[in-house]
């Protein structure tokens, strides 16, 4: 059974930081892209940031400089630092992974954030 753990969320402000965690377990190894989504109330769920196996990042434009996203292969975990943390930055986190061969994916349960001003 596949689970994705998520941690490290939480209430945080503005210019703070917090680190999110989200270990996998149950996925058809070898692991490819972890990534990192978001969902703000009344919106769509959107990339915030995706590292491939071979460790090349993309992030979405409102976070680059601030977000750092990485991962663990041997522990099937993927971090995202975020740093200088906004209002606009509050919704709900969500871990995606994705095996390399199958190409399944799978979602967290999801953590909130939430930035005060």
């Amino acid at each position: 059974q596949v689970q994705l753990v998520e941690s490290g969320g939480g209430l945080v402000q503005a210019g703070g930081s917090l680190r999110l965690s989200c270990a996998a377990s149950g996925v058809v190894l070898p692991i490819g892209t972890m990534g990192w989504y978001r969902q703000a109330p009344g919106k769509q769920r959107d990339l915030v940031a995706e590292i491939s196996r071979g460790g090349s990042t993309m992030y979405e434009d409102s976070v680059k400089g601030r977000f750092t996203i990485s991962r663990d292969i041997a522990k099937n975990v993927v971090y995202l630092q975020m740093n200088s943390l906004e209002p606009e930055d509050t919704a709900v986190y969500y871990c995606n992974v994705q095996e390399l061969i199958r190409k399944s994916e799978y979602w967290g349960q999801g953590t909130q954030v939430t930035v005060s001003s």
